[in-house]
């Protein structure tokens, strides 16, 4: 518990950046000839389902992780644990956060950091995208925008390396953002938690039941 307590507290450490929209971003990629290629996974939960397109193209490090959870069924039980409220912009705002938490009979090991700046996968509304402690220690945590976190992008113009390196989005939801809205809705229990993390535990994590590649038919 103190572990993934100490996770929570790292990664709202990372968030505090998002009490106001940042203005210094980088000039946005020119757009892609054609559409990236992506994969598609649900998400099945207990209260519906979430399905995202994982760029599988332009962040493939982190896409390939996660769809090894996937394939390998080591997301088939866990939670949907927290749901971090903020209170500027369009409301609801915030995300809700999913994972093995440090489970030994599922977590893998770490992955290379695949920066925004590089991937050009931003944090819009919708957005997944990986937890972490430092960079390149990403494992089988992510988390769900449920508004535009450009706070959460790399800026490579920060002398601060957090900053700079940002986090790793690698999709973002198609369907299912009702879903997203209404585990972010759930009663928290305001006694879970600690420092920056109080009050944003859920009362009864939502499970998620499976979660399993889309085939599309062509």
């Amino acid at each position: 518990m103190a572990a993934m307590i100490n996770r929570f507290a790292l990664f709202a450490l990372g968030l505090m950046l998002l009490t106001a929209p940042t203005a210094a971003q980088e000039r946005p990629a020119a757009p892609p000839a054609s559409e990236p290629e992506t994969t598609l996974v649900v998400l099945e939960t207990t209260m519906g389902n979430i399905t995202v397109a994982l760029e599988t193209e332009r962040a493939p490090v982190t896409t390939a992780n996660f769809l090894r959870y996937v394939d390998e069924k080591r997301f088939d039980g866990i939670v949907f644990y927290r749901a971090m409220p903020l209170d500027w912009g369009e409301q609801p705002n915030g995300l809700i956060q999913a994972g093995v938490q440090y489970d030994p009979k599922r977590v893998l090991d770490p992955i290379a950091h695949e920066p925004t700046d590089e991937t050009g996968v931003k944090h819009v509304k919708g957005a997944i995208s990986m937890a972490r402690f430092a960079p390149g220690t990403a494992t089988g945590d992510f988390s769900i925008m449920l508004q535009e976190q450009p706070g959460m992008d790399a800026d490579p113009k920060s002398e601060d390396p957090e900053l700079r390196a940002g986090f790793a989005a690698f999709g973002h939801v198609v369907d299912g953002m009702d879903v997203v809205y209404a585990i972010h809705a759930a009663p928290t229990d305001p006694d879970k938690g600690e420092g920056w993390m109080k009050g944003q535990i859920l009362a009864d994590p939502v499970k998620i039941v499976k979660a399993r590649r889309v085939n599309v038919s062509k």
